[in-house]
C-alpha cells in the first residue's frame, strides 16, 4: 500500500475516523447548547450594529424570556388575538427599548408553547397566519382557535385567521 502524505492508508482511515468522531461530537454538543439558548431570564443589551438597519434606530433591545411571554399571553381573552409583530411593540413599550428581538421572541414563544403552560395558540404571526412550530403544527394552532370562535381559513397555501384583525385585542 502507497502512503498519501505520508501516512499508510490504514492510519489515514483512522484518523478520518478519529475526525468523524470528533465532528458528530461537536455536532451533538451544538445541538444541546443550541436547545439551552432559551432565554430563562429577560435581557436588555445594546442593538446590534449589523441590525440597526433592520430595526430602523439604534438603542437598545429586549431578549424575552419564555415567562415574560407568558405574561403578556395571560392578559388576551379567549376568542382574542395577538400577532408577534403586535406583541413585540407592546413588550418595547413595557420594557421601555427601542425594538425586541424577533429570533428570540419566536424560539421563547416555542419554548413556551411546547410547555403546554399557557394559551399561546392566541399569537398568530404578522400577516394572520398560523405557527407551523407550535406543538402539533398548523393543524393544532387552527383547532385551539376554532375552540375559542375563531374562523380560520383554509382556501390559501397555508390555513390563516380568516379577517384577523377584527381578532385583535384592543
Amino acid at each position: 500500500m502507497e502512503k498519501v502524505c505520508g501516512v499508510s492508508p490504514l492510519r489515514a482511515l483512522g484518523l478520518l475516523v478519529d475526525e468523524l468522531e470528533q465532528v458528530c461530537f461537536n455536532l451533538s454538543q451544538f445541538e444541546r447548547e443550541s436547545n439551552l439558548m432559551i432565554m430563562q431570564a429577560d435581557a436588555i443589551v445594546d442593538i446590534p450594529a449589523e441590525r440597526v438597519k433592520f430595526f430602523g434606530t439604534t438603542g437598545r433591545m429586549l431578549l424575552p424570556s419564555p415567562a415574560t411571554l407568558k405574561a403578556a399571553i395571560a392578559d388576551i381573552p379567549a376568542g382574542q388575538l395577538v400577532t408577534t409583530d403586535r406583541l413585540r411593540q407592546r413588550l418595547a413599550a413595557q420594557f421601555k427599548v427601542e425594538a425586541v428581538c424577533p429570533v428570540t421572541t419566536r424560539r421563547s414563544l416555542k419554548a413556551l408553547a411546547q410547555s403546554g403552560d399557557s394559551p399561546y395558540w392566541r399569537v398568530i404571526n404578522a400577516d394572520g397566519g398560523l405557527n407551523a412550530d407550535y406543538p402539533g403544527g398548523v393543524t393544532a394552532h387552527a383547532d385551539h382557535l376554532r375552540e375559542e370562535g375563531v374562523t380560520i381559513d383554509v382556501s390559501g397555501k397555508k390555513p390563516k385567521v380568516s379577517d384577523y384583525q377584527t381578532y385583535l385585542q384592543r
